[in-house]
């Protein structure tokens, strides 16, 4: 069962780089769309906010930040009434970054589910709910 998890893991963190980076992103890289993807298409989200999501630290964030928004594909405010919140949103490129980014995944959770019948589904909704709550808990430690 290990040996099955490490492989899934190093296949989707592969496939997706492949997928995901395209000629038209080819100026980001994959944890990039994963900074995309926390951030969001709804409303603008501050930096700490976004940091939590991605279990880094604000430090960390604003690094890459610094990258993305010279490449067009966010824009950072600071709040105006507490000039320390800087709020983030995505660009026009950003969001076509966040679309496609959205699409491989919808695309690889139907090639995973498409022959389980419902209550198959809830067995698998389960175990990678128990999945994600044990890497949950050991965030915490």
């Amino acid at each position: 069962m290990n040996e099955l998890l490490v492989n899934l893991f190093n296949h989707v963190m592969d496939m997706e780089g492949e997928a995901v980076i395209t000629e038209e992103f080819k100026d980001i890289t994959n944890n990039d769309m994963h900074i995309i993807e926390a951030i969001g298409i709804e409303n603008p989200r501050n930096m700490s906010e976004i940091a939590h999501r991605l279990h880094v630290t604000v430090s960390t964030l604003t690094i890459n930040m610094n990258g993305l928004e010279k490449k067009g594909y966010i824009r950072r405010e600071r709040s105006s009434e507490d000039k320390r919140v800087v709020y983030v949103t995505l660009m026009d490129k950003g969001k076509k970054a966040f679309y496609h980014h959205r699409d491989f995944h919808k695309s690889m959770i139907k090639a995973i589910v498409k022959d389980l019948n419902d209550q198959e589904l809830e067995i698998l909704y389960r175990c990678l709910e128990n999945l994600n709550n044990f890497f949950e808990a050991g965030a915490k430690k």
